[in-house]
């Protein structure tokens, strides 16, 4: 049968290669739905046509019209005439992309938004009934209580690889026989280094990651490994597992994503290549698997995989992460916005490298970070409190 498809954030990376998956795979998925910012319009036209979809979404009221434009431009670029071409319902503003998640027609949502401005989509695809394939991070970190508190069983499946790699790992015992989650990690570019090898980063050394291609913030935050807090955080909130059974280890190739340890001392872990179109394509035919979906491994070729334990002297955002996390209220969205606001300072050179987790530390351990999170509007003033109080410490330098 074929699973219809709302893709909230259809022209950033997870987006479209999601959108990759659905060409591969004509007879599995149609595509009925697409969200993005508005800013990329002619690729949101050219896809809206490409795949026929009923109805796009847009958070910027101001590019309806710009997306109306690209969307006849790409229809006459096609051969159609006005006559032939009927223009998808276009939904604009910031409720957009929630009502689009509800959509009546969608059997599964994709969540490739970025920010906590996917928190209230994430809850109105659950509240529809359509299964959650859930790239938007924010929406567990920032919001996990609210969204476990909405979601059914096996309702939400993961997007990012390593909580993908969990996921098929879980499937290998019950729940009774885990012993811990481990994730892994590549180390960054400052693998090896100590703290006193990093006092003199550059944005342009932090943004050189050796293996994935990634966005900005993202690569940043591999580089401070604020990304693998981030990642213990959705993967307790994900499959209720204590905070003291998750573990990161570093594995610089990046071919194993994660491993479930067992109480028998068994290990089962997920290797591939480092290709999202795999864990995408899982979660978008989940719980069945897509043929060809990436390339597999070579095992026709020498190669070595090594594990190492994160040094947590230079590294000291995981166990930030997980003391956050056995807070009450709104620390780990605390987390999560204070850091945005430390990387685009250590972006524009306010915030040396090293000062980005420190001013993270300095506001959650602020009395505000620990607010109850009950709504959606909870969520969005803790970290617009927490926006305001990183930028004053930064502007004052006393985040030390």
């Amino acid at each position: 049968m074929t699973r219809a498809l709302v893709i909230l954030g259809s022209t950033g990376s997870v987006g479209t290669q999601a959108l990759d998956i659905v060409r591969q795979h004509p007879d599995r998925f149609r595509v009925v739905g697409l969200a993005s910012g508005g800013g990329r319009p002619e690729l949101l036209a050219a896809q809206a046509i490409e795949f026929g979809v009923e109805a796009v979404a847009v958070s910027r009221a101001g590019a309806v019209e710009d997306v109306q434009l690209a969307l006849y431009a790409e229809a006459s670029r096609r051969g159609y005439s006005r006559g032939e071409f009927a223009l998808p319902k276009l939904l604009a503003g910031p409720d957009a992309a929630v009502e689009i998640a509800g959509w009546p027609t969608a059997d599964l949502v994709l969540n490739a938004m970025t920010g906590s401005i996917g928190l209230a989509p994430t809850l109105a695809a659950l509240d529809a009934g359509h299964t959650l394939a859930l790239a938007n991070k924010e929406s567990l970190v920032a919001g996990g209580g609210l969204v476990t508190a909405r979601a059914r069983p096996d309702q939400i499946v993961p997007v990012d690889s390593e909580h993908s790699a969990l996921a098929q790992c879980l499937r290998g015992g019950t729940r009774s026989e885990v012993r811990r989650l481990v994730l892994t990690a590549s180390g960054g570019p400052f693998r090896g280094r100590t703290r006193e090898h990093l006092t003199e980063v550059t944005p342009a050394a932090a943004l050189a990651h050796p293996t994935w291609d990634m966005g900005p913030v993202v690569t940043l935050n591999s580089a401070t490994l604020v990304n693998k807090g981030l990642e213990v955080i959705e993967a307790h909130v994900l499959f209720g597992i204590d905070y003291d059974d998750i573990d990161v280890v570093v594995h610089p190739q990046s071919i194993v994503h994660s491993m479930v340890e067992f109480i028998d001392g068994s290990t089962l872990t997920q290797a591939s290549p480092p290709d999202m179109h795999l864990p995408i394509a899982l979660a978008l035919a989940w719980p069945d698997r897509v043929p060809r979906a990436a390339a597999a491994l070579d095992h026709s070729a020498p190669a070595s995989w090594t594990f190492e334990p994160v040094d947590h002297d230079t590294f000291p955002a995981v166990q930030l992460a997980q003391d956050v996390g056995r807070r009450s209220g709104g620390a780990p969205a605390v987390y999560n916005a204070a850091n945005e606001e430390a990387v685009a300072a250590f972006i524009d050179g306010r915030l040396p490298f090293l000062g980005i987790v420190d001013l993270v530390s300095a506001v959650v351990d602020e009395p505000q970070a620990t607010v109850d999170v009950t709504t959606v509007d909870d969520v969005w003033s803790v970290e617009d409190w927490a926006r305001a109080r990183a930028r004053e410490l930064i502007k004052k330098g006393t985040w030390r």
